[in-house]
């Protein structure tokens, strides 16, 4: 089985400036459930890694967000698929830990939970922080335009991006598409 992750704010559901607080805040974006299931039947080990500063911020308890990462999970399962597991940094940007992307403890994490090697695999993400993760670990980036990607994609072409071969990173509309690519080789 091949290793694939996913960030989740985004890609996975809908994004808020204002943080997503509780499981009502929570909204997948369409499509994106059923890319899921999609690429977990078709062998591939899907991992989330999603940064979580509202943790620290105060703005929603741990168990609120162990309500939404169980809902995503559920509705994952209802349908066939799975999710190998879940990897969050609770951490702000001033904080200065490893596991906050674009840093690499949450891919190092990964590997280390799932006994698998990153390097090669697919990091769909839409922010930058996301893409220099990826890279950084020698994963191979996608950049979906959903959430912030639209943002990130202008950096992507103004050479704002600090990546290698930024031009040579995939972008698809949203996870459906990316999925859909990815399983179509």
């Amino acid at each position: 089985m091949s290793l694939l992750v996913i960030d989740r704010d985004g890609v996975v559901n809908q994004d808020s400036d204002d943080y997503i607080r509780s499981v009502n805040d929570w909204i997948p974006i369409p499509g994106s459930i059923e890319a899921i299931v999609r690429l977990s039947r078709a062998g591939y080990r899907v991992a989330i890694a999603t940064n979580q500063s509202g943790l620290n911020r105060g703005y929603l308890p741990p168990a609120a967000l162990e309500s939404i990462h169980n809902r995503l999970c559920t509705m994952v399962e209802e349908q066939g698929g799975n999710i190998a597991g879940i990897f969050y940094c609770p951490h702000r940007p001033d904080e200065n830990c490893s596991c906050r992307k674009p840093d690499i403890g949450l891919l190092q994490a990964i590997e280390s939970e799932l006994g698998d090697s990153v390097a090669g695999c697919y990091f769909i993400g839409d922010s930058l922080k996301d893409l220099q993760a990826g890279q950084a670990m020698g994963c191979k980036p996608v950049l979906v335009l959903t959430g912030k990607g639209m943002l990130t994609r202008d950096q992507l072409d103004n050479g704002d991006s600090g990546l290698t071969d930024a031009g040579d990173i995939p972008v698809y509309d949203d996870l459906e598409r990316a999925a859909e690519a990815i399983l179509s080789g």
